[in-house]
């Protein structure tokens, strides 16, 4: 019978005493009976360590993972998964089409763990992990609202715009600005609480930066929670991304790149998207209009 793999903190302990034992005279069997295990459990504790070692104090648990599987990956695919890496200096996906692409089977799950195995793969061990709490449904105005920000020019020479958008009625919010910092994106949003109509509760964002540790901090003390979108996830800001298209084809590539022109004519726009544009995903209402048909419930 093969008894089961153990996790017992004290065992390693329990086999160098055996052995120490075994090793004093005491016969194997006695050992054996005197612990409570086989006599081949005793023989097997021996033979793990050397006649002519004396300074031993644990006889470590080893791992019961096989050494071996009746479908493990043929050497030569293996060993030709690492010949395409060390040429092509290209991904597990690349790697798959080209094994594909000569005929050989093998699965790209097959193809990551090969390449995890050998330490080939492009994990940082400084990522960080990210959990996703549950997105809260937009019923009601200000119950979500994304934002995001602009980037306009070649670097050096770029402008930025800060975007908010509430996902239930669209009512959008804009404003230039010459940097992105955490205190700067915390400005934008406690000076549009007074511009909206409605009560903002929470606001989600991606992992930039300009969102950080302080950003958090600042919408918390004007009761407003904040929420990350699930990294490497662009449709969780979905609504957001479009009015980013939207405010740059209809305003922002008709200006010249100058802040000045954008502090006048950034507003101005917004109240035309506000008041005066018709939404396709509001059945063809302002956001102005659709608020008038929710915020009665509110």
């Amino acid at each position: 019978m093969r008894m089961s793999y153990s996790k017992n903190p004290n065992l390693p302990k329990v086999r160098a005493e055996a052995v120490k034992m075994v090793r004093a005279g005491h016969s194997v069997r006695g050992v054996a009976r005197h612990f409570g295990y086989s006599h081949s459990a005793v023989v097997k504790w021996c033979a793990k360590v050397p006649e002519h070692t004396y300074q031993y104090r644990v006889i470590a648990t080893e791992s019961s993972r096989p050494k071996h599987h009746p479908k493990e990956l043929p050497e030569e695919v293996a060993q030709r998964i690492l010949q395409l890496r060390a040429e092509t200096k290209r991904g597990a996906y690349f790697i798959h089409y080209l094994l594909k692409r000569d005929g050989t089977n093998v699965s790209l799950s097959s193809v990551k763990r090969t390449l995890s195995r050998h330490g080939l793969t492009k994990y940082s061990k400084w990522k960080k992990w990210h959990q996703s709490e549950p997105r809260p449904l937009p019923e009601l105005p200000g119950l979500l609202t994304e934002a995001d920000t602009i980037h306009d020019g070649p670097p050096g020479l770029q402008l930025y715009i800060y975007t908010m958008l509430d996902v239930c009625s669209r009512w959008a919010c804009a404003k230039p600005a010459l940097r992105l910092t955490a205190g700067n994106s915390a400005r934008f949003v406690v000076a549009a609480i007074p511009a909206v109509p409605f009560r903002l509760q929470t606001i989600q964002t991606d992992h930039g930066s300009e969102f950080s540790t302080w950003f958090t901090k600042k919408l918390n003390e004007q009761d407003i929670h904040h929420r990350y979108s699930r990294v490497r996830k662009p449709n969780d800001n979905a609504h957001l991304e479009r009015f980013n298209r939207t405010i740059q084809e209809e305003c922002i590539f008709r200006l010249p790149r100058k802040l000045e022109v954008w502090q006048r004519e950034i507003p101005a726009y917004i109240r035309y998207y506000n008041h005066e544009r018709p939404h396709m995903g509001l059945s063809w209402l302002t956001p102005a209009e659709k608020l008038q048909q929710v915020v009665p419930r509110y």
